[in-house]
């Protein structure tokens, strides 16, 4: 190079050309993510929260379900979690022998139904007892004499304390059988150890047994003496007016040929209880078809072959019971699926719209892509990759947090759910931005009027499916289509509303722009209109929220419903807030009648005469068994207005008969109205006194009987006294009524002292029965059996009590909850996918004059007739859910009782969880405002209009 003085400017030596280095591209996914940390970390947030909500319910169902049956079989006793297996004492048969084939049998069993220890015994019983005719020994009756039953059980003296003598060795063979006795059922018969029990002969056999020791039972609760007759104590044996004592003996397992000698026959006997733990509610049908093997099928076949004994037989309670717990089960799965069907369905909604925000975002970018050349499958697998290392970890970790957190034996149906949401929150932002490379349509096309009329179409057909099967019987467990129905009824819903929400919006706005103010006319603008401008804001938004208000407003109706069925259900088994009930040989004096109508928060009661024994005479002179009640008509008939049972006019009942001869008006039961006519229907007592009757009216039921089983006639208590002389004794009371605020403990005490008069009025039977509950820790209250005090908060308790109940309820709870966050970030998703062109059109407002609380002022007009149209709208929907859907659902699982009510629509249920739905929602949007509003704003001040 040379200038213009000619001299030359020096040039640096070039290196030499060589081979050109290749160029390395940053990797696309890495580099996305640095780019947009934040982003990135939100999104596997959201995915986190997703999955392991949709596999945390599934394990929340079935943890609840298993809670369910295993409380409700462990409280009905071991007995009926025995698997009990019998066969005939063999002449060779030893205590060795016993415990070689329980071995046996444990091991065939324990194969495929977890057994229990506690609980478990074999041994050998007679089957009979015999009398003890010794004379020294305490005879209640004059025509009884106390009883025994012998038993060898293995194991007997690791649960008994030897208190005197020794144990029992092998019998002779020629003398007494030695046994031993409870301490207590010595003291009692008078038996003393050393005496000889004579119990009579068998044939040339003379049957003799001698008391070698007795014993203490260490606990006698233990479920090891269930079924083993009495052997704590001395028991009391009733027939008609003669009583007698029995109780068990034990032998030594070197006497059970004799033992079958003594008892004209010996069974041996292995009970082998099910372990209530093991139940699982996915296979009920399977357990009961296991134990229907081992009672009569391949199961037993299995036995026999094992043990070798061809008499075998087997019998449990249990199918039963599992017959009634699979019925509980599948009633009650649908009811508690409908709430986590609602939050899947505003799951779904708010993935939808993190795509959407995700699109938009990005649209710059991909659009740039588009026009550089990239091929659309390349920059959507690559988006595909940045959402697989986004997500995939978060729902990995959630996942695995919900099957730690809530262990099961069931895993499927969770990882499944998981992985279904796992692909949708993979799939739905290269799913969305696949549409960029899609040729624009026309507004106004008949894809969308297409899908929301084949919403409905699928919405008419599954509400007519429910109302045609119902939902929440036994014998069919979830029904998807069912299920969804109400989501359905949101969906259908929120399209409606999609539809209707921005022409309402845009008149509001055309009002509010009249004014003098222009916040809440750009606010409702807004509103009425997308990102461009058009009459067609999204609907994810407002589908959301709607579906979320629909399904908490339905689940609060639902338990709303059930709170008040159980309490009426509580009532009417009770027959008022407050009843006594005696034996059939005790009455209540009027002392106590009279007293007890007085107690403090008593509205209405009335002593009654039941007596079930009557015969009704009807006008064709053809008789029927029926129950005749007597009572007071006024206070009566305000019992039965409160428990809404057999309501009737008291004026009915009180009208004077004609005389002594005259007919007494009465309430016939529903099933002899046909019998009324021709002729006065006629009463006849087991004492042999007739009451001539007229027709007061018919019910269907009574407060004394709310279940009858056959049927009843109610008289009034003063006129019926004229026709049956049984009833003039003032103390001819049976049974206690009344409602109001009543302390069901205070009427205890009350009969305690001037109901059972110390015991003078039971008589000598009822004092026996008496000391006998007592000894068997069988008082009702303090009570002697017979005697009870039933109350409705008693009864309301002990239904709410019900592990199903709680299991469905939480699970609405659980779903209500989910859905109401899930709503609200719904619409924070919608405040930041606008925030963009909010934050440039308050940034140029600003600079006009608006003022930050104007500014927030707008943002809340703006989202606030999406919100409240979600809200009104979602309540009206909940409300039309109930009515269309309400009475196919059987609430009786639920309630712990059979009940005739169905699901009515309630404002207050709905109002509820409505309005608080929407203050959250509305404060989320206030507090996204104050804390990203303001500072977005600024920046956009500082850097000027970028478009």
């Amino acid at each position: 190079m040379t200038t213009q003085a000619g001299t030359r400017v020096p040039i640096p030596d070039r290196p030499a050309p060589g081979p050109a280095r290749a160029h390395r591209p940053a990797p696309w996914v890495r580099t996305r993510l640095r780019a947009m940390p934040l982003a990135a970390l939100l999104t596997a947030a959201l995915a986190f929260v997703t999955v392991f909500l949709a596999a945390a319910f599934p394990r929340i169902a079935d943890r609840g379900a298993d809670t369910a049956l295993q409380e409700f079989t462990r409280g009905l006793g071991a007995n009926v979690t025995n698997l009990e297996i019998t066969s005939a004492t063999a002449p060779g048969d030893t205590a060795a022998n016993l415990d070689d084939v329980r071995q046996k049998l444990a091991a065939q069993i324990g194969r495929q139904l977890p057994l229990s220890p506690s609980g478990e015994v074999h041994g050998t019983r007679t089957k009979t007892g015999r009398q003890m005719f010794n004379p020294g020994f305490t005879r209640l009756s004059d025509n009884a004499t106390p009883a025994l039953g012998l038993y060898y059980l293995h194991g007997l003296a690791d649960r008994v304390t030897l208190t005197a003598g020794t144990w029992p060795g092998p019998a002779p063979t020629d003398g007494p059988l030695p046994v031993v006795l409870s301490r207590q059922a010595a003291e009692a018969i008078n038996i003393k150890i050393g005496d000889v029990i004579e119990s009579g002969t068998d044939g040339p056999v003379q049957l003799r047994s001698t008391v070698v020791g007795l014993y203490q039972v260490n606990d006698p609760q233990d479920p090891f003496w269930e079924g083993l007759g009495c052997p704590t104590r001395a028991c009391l044996g009733l027939k008609g007016d003669d009583a007698w004592y029995w109780t068990s003996g034990f032998v030594d397992g070197g006497s059970l040929a004799a033992l079958g000698r003594w008892g004209s026959a010996g069974q041996n006997f292995w009970r082998l209880p099910v372990e209530p733990g093991s139940l699982r509610a996915d296979q009920l049908d399977q357990t009961r078809a296991t134990l229907g093997s081992y009672t009569a099928g391949p199961g037993m076949t299995a036995l026999i072959d094992t043990t070798l004994r061809a008499d075998l037989h087997a019998t449990s309670l249990l199918p039963d019971v599992l017959v009634r717990a699979t019925a509980r089960y599948q009633a009650a799965a649908p009811l508690g699926a409908i709430g986590p069907a609602g939050v899947a369905g505003v799951a779904v909604v708010v993935l939808c719209l993190a795509a959407a925000l995700s699109t938009d975002r990005r649209t710059a970018e991909i659009r740039l892509l588009q026009a550089r050349g990239a091929s659309r499958s390349g920059v959507l697998l690559r988006l595909l990759g940045e959402g697989a290392v986004t997500v995939l970890p978060a729902a990995v970790l959630g996942t695995a947090l919900a099957l730690v957190l809530l262990p099961t034996p069931r895993w499927g149906n969770p990882v499944l759910l998981a992985l279904a949401v796992t692909l949708l929150a993979i799939l739905a932002f290269p799913t969305r931005a696949a549409r960029l490379w899609a040729r624009p349509r026309a507004a106004g096309g008949w894809r969308r009027v297409i899908g929301e009329l084949a919403v409905l179409a699928v919405t008419a057909a599954a509400v007519a499916e429910v109302r045609r099967r119902g939902v929440g019987h036994s014998g069919g467990g979830v029904d998807p289509l069912l299920v969804a129905a109400p989501l359905l009824l949101a969906v259908s819903g929120g399209l409606l509303l999609a539809r209707i929400e921005p022409v309402v919006v845009g008149w509001l706005a055309a009002l509010a722009g009249r004014g003098r103010g222009l916040v809440g006319f750009l606010g409702l603008v807004r509103a009425a209109r997308d990102d461009s401008g058009r009459r067609r804001p999204s609907a994810l938004p407002l589908l959301a929220l709607l579906i979320a208000v629909t399904a908490t407003g339905f689940g609060a109706t639902v338990l709303s419903a059930v709170d008040q069925s159980r309490s009426r259900a509580a009532r009417v088994t009770v027959g008022g807030d407050v009843s006594v009930s005696i034996p059939i040989y005790a009455s209540l004096p009027e002392a106590f009648t009279k007293s007890a109508g007085e107690l403090p928060g008593v509205r209405a009661a009335t002593g009654a005469w039941i007596e079930e024994r009557a015969t009704f005479i009807g006008g064709d002179r053809e008789t029927t068994d029926a129950i005749l009640v007597v009572v007071d008509p006024d206070a009566y008939a305000e019992i039965s207005r409160t428990v809404g049972v057999g309501e009737y006019d008291p004026a009915k009942l009180t009208t004077a008969p004609g005389g002594k001869d005259g007919a007494v008006p009465a309430l016939f039961s529903r099933d002899l109205a046909k019998r009324l006519t021709p002729g006065a229907p006629q009463v006849r007592t087991p004492s042999g006194s007739q009451m001539a009757t007229s027709v007061a009216g018919v019910v269907s039921a009574t407060p004394a009987l709310p279940d009858p089983g056959k049927p009843f006639v109610v008289v009034p208590a003063g006129p019926a006294t004229e026709h049956l002389p049984e009833l003039k004794r003032a103390t001819k009371v049976n049974k206690w009524f009344a409602v109001g605020d009543v302390d069901p403990d205070r009427v205890r005490a009350l009969l305690m002292e001037r109901g059972l008069g110390g015991g003078a009025q039971l008589g000598r039977v009822g004092k026996l029965i008496e000391d006998e509950a007592k000894a068997a820790g069988k008082t009702s209250g303090g009570l002697p059996p017979g005697y009870a005090v039933h109350s409705s908060r008693e009864k309301l308790t002990e239904l709410a009590a019900d592990p199903v109940q709680h299991a469905a309820g939480r699970l609405f709870w659980y779903a209500g909850f989910a859905a109401a966050g899930f709503a609200l970030l719904a619409v924070l998703l919608t405040l930041l996918r606008a925030a963009p062109d909010r934050t440039a059109v308050l940034a140029r407002l600003r600079t006009m004059g608006l003022r930050p609380r104007q500014g927030l002022a707008l943002i809340v007009a703006e989202a606030l007739p999406q919100t409240l149209a979600a809200a009104v709208g979602g309540g009206l929907v909940a409300l039309a859910a109930v009515a269309l859907l309400g009475g196919a659902f059987d609430l009786s699982a639920l309630v712990g009782a059979t009940v005739a009510e169905t699901l009515s629509p309630a404002v207050m249920p709905v109002l509820l969880p409505t309005v608080g739905l929407t203050l959250v929602v509305g404060l989320g949007v206030v507090v996204e405002t104050l804390i990203a509003g303001r500072r977005q704003i600024a920046t956009e001040l500082r850097a000027g209009e970028r478009q």
